[in-house]
């Protein structure tokens, strides 16, 4: 299915690991851009299911441009949740371009290692080392854990930085 939210586990880990120099909103963005070759092609029936895009050739463009829609469009989403510039700032091109290729070579290798179609070194190769690596199970696991303590350790390092806040007053009643 395309456009799953199981590949955003890792990006959540790096995330908390590497917190300002790391952009979560444009890692999901890319995760996105990177299935809507599949998505065109499950309405239209038409093409190879994980084709040239699910290639790191294929990620290699996809990622610059999501790198370069990305910036922009973060920005105005963090812009629009927060309404405070000073508590969203603005993503820098190194961010953008770091998140948008993680963010596309690590979508090949999770979906490399669950779809027998993808030819992740295509056009030098059409093998798929990464098929089976872990089973489909072990997969989803991994990488709901990882979402998990990604959350934790974020929230935990803002909490022990004393930077954690709510962008409005919660109300309990």
């Amino acid at each position: 299915m395309p456009f799953t939210p199981i590949h955003m586990g890792p990006g959540i880990l790096i995330k908390s690991l590497l917190q300002g120099s790391f952009s979560l909103m444009v890692f999901g963005w890319s995760q996105i851009v990177m299935d809507i070759q599949p998505l065109f092609v499950m309405i239209t029936g038409e093409g190879h299911l994980h084709g040239f895009s699910h290639t790191f050739v294929g990620a290699t463009l996809l990622a610059i441009a999501a790198a370069l829609s990305g910036k922009y469009l973060s920005e105005i989403g963090l812009y629009l949740l927060l309404r405070d510039r000073e508590a969203w700032g603005v993503i820098g091109w190194p961010v953008a371009f770091f998140s948008a290729f993680t963010g596309a070579f690590s979508h090949v290798v999770l979906d490399g290692i669950m779809h027998a179609d993808v030819q992740p070194f295509f056009p030098v190769a059409s093998n798929n080392p990464f098929l089976g690596l872990l089973t489909i199970d072990a997969l989803h696991g991994a990488c709901l854990i990882s979402g998990a303590v990604g959350g934790i350790v974020y929230f935990g390092l803002q909490i022990l930085r004393g930077e954690f806040r709510f962008s409005k007053p919660l109300k309990l009643d």
